[in-house]
């Protein structure tokens, strides 16, 4: 027994050696210390129990790998830890949560990393699933039994867990809803538009269908259309001169009287492969876009995608 004791403990060491080196030393950590000038503390919790599809596991990257990493490394201190020593599962985790809540406090001081309390969860939630399948699995005489059957029980509970992260990932993540198109604007002169809707128009010798509306300036004029989000949005619309065409025509959007897109008929003569194009955005509520269109230039399917949870 205290053989056993002494094997266990000098693992327990052991790993813990090892989980603090990939903490504090591996992937470079070193090296980008010495570019890192700021402390970096994250305190708000993002969908901390959310692990990696199947789909994504297929393709995996350093995030994925990270996500898994975060829950599975820790895994083994719940197991070690009640072995060695007789402690309640509200103490463990407790105490536990703080000493990793430490580590991460070094790791931003040390510019060895930062301050994540997403990662800090994630580790606790791994040693949790620890504790729990000792708890399940050492229940027999034989060691070889209860280490099959701690084994099985970890299995277990960290596919339950990634099936519960994925259902809260699923609840908490807002999708695009369907596209609502703007069949009415007015413009800068008080001037309402419910926009033309011919089946296609021709650009650069392709014939591109329309769907839902098509918005211009008359006669070489300037318009300029006003849309303020009124929740989460996606706004977008496809743009360019349609033919015949002197190419005269421009378009631009402000967002929040701040520019962030202009395009010119000149630039579709010079780059006729970058024509139609598509302009795209995330708007939070409130935000107001104004889209200001000159000569030849056309703007067509305009609309937005609201963001919303899948049950709307």
């Amino acid at each position: 027994m205290v053989k056993q004791r002494k094997i266990l403990l000098t693992a327990t060491i052991v790993y813990t050696i090892i989980v603090l080196y990939f903490m504090f030393f591996a992937f470079g950590r070193g090296e980008a210390s010495e570019q890192i000038s700021s402390y970096t503390f994250i305190f708000m919790p993002e969908n901390f129990i959310s692990l990696p599809s199947p789909a994504d596991l297929l393709h995996p990257n350093l995030m994925s790998m990270v996500a898994f990493g975060n829950t599975i490394a820790f895994i083994p201190f719940g197991i070690l830890i009640p072995w060695l020593y007789r402690v309640s599962f509200v103490r463990f985790i407790i105490l536990f949560f703080i000493a990793i809540l430490v580590l991460e406090t070094i790791q931003a001081l040390t510019f060895l990393g930062s301050f994540d309390i997403n990662d800090a969860l994630q580790n606790s939630i791994g040693a949790a699933l620890g504790f729990g399948a000792y708890k399940l699995g050492f229940r027999y005489r034989s060691l070889g039994r209860n280490l099959v059957a701690t084994a099985i029980s970890g299995m277990v509970l960290f596919i339950a867990l990634w099936g519960l992260g994925a259902a809260v990932d699923k609840l908490t993540t807002k999708v695009e809803g369907p596209f609502v198109a703007i069949t009415e604007w007015t413009d800068n002169s008080g001037n309402s538009s419910t926009g033309d809707k011919p089946d296609s128009i021709q650009i650069n010798g392709q014939k591109i269908p329309l769907r839902y509306n098509l918005y211009g300036a008359e006669g070489g004029d300037s318009r300029t259309f006003t849309y303020k989000s009124e929740g989460q949005t996606i706004f977008s619309f496809d743009y360019g001169c349609p033919e015949p065409t002197d190419y005269s025509g421009s378009i631009s959007v402000t967002r929040d009287d701040r520019e962030i897109m202009s395009n010119s008929g000149e630039l579709q003569r010079t780059h006729p492969d970058l024509f139609p194009s598509l302009f795209k955005i995330p708007l939070e509520p409130g935000d107001e876009l104004k889209i200001t269109i000159k000569g030849d230039m056309k703007a067509w399917d305009v609309g937005y995608t609201r963001m919303q949870y899948f049950w709307n």
